[in-house]
């Protein structure tokens, strides 16, 4: 959704460079979020065929709370590593 918000819209080998995840986890991914809607799938018959993606109204107010959490994890990160570590020692003991 990142690249979506960003970008606005984009084919699917566009946002596959960006994200850089496999074609099968991202068309999984689009699929569910198109589900939810959150991003809509736009299918151009044309030779080759084109597939767009962009946010819908849903997706792009779903940007803030996405956003505050990632601003939250990023915060606590040495936080979340050394609980971490103190439960994997305590498992392996």
């Amino acid at each position: 959704m990142i690249s979506l918000a960003e970008y606005g819209t984009l084919r699917f080998n566009e946002l596959k460079r960006n994200l850089g995840i496999s074609q099968r986890m991202l068309s999984l991914t689009l699929k569910e979020l198109e589900r939810d809607g959150l991003v809509n799938r736009t299918y151009h018959p044309t030779i080759p065929p084109k597939v767009e993606y962009n946010l819908t109204k849903m997706g792009q107010s779903f940007r803030e709370p996405v956003s505050a959490l990632g601003y939250w994890a990023l915060e606590n990160l040495s936080r979340i590593d050394a609980a971490r570590e103190t439960y994997d020692e305590a498992s392996v003991n």
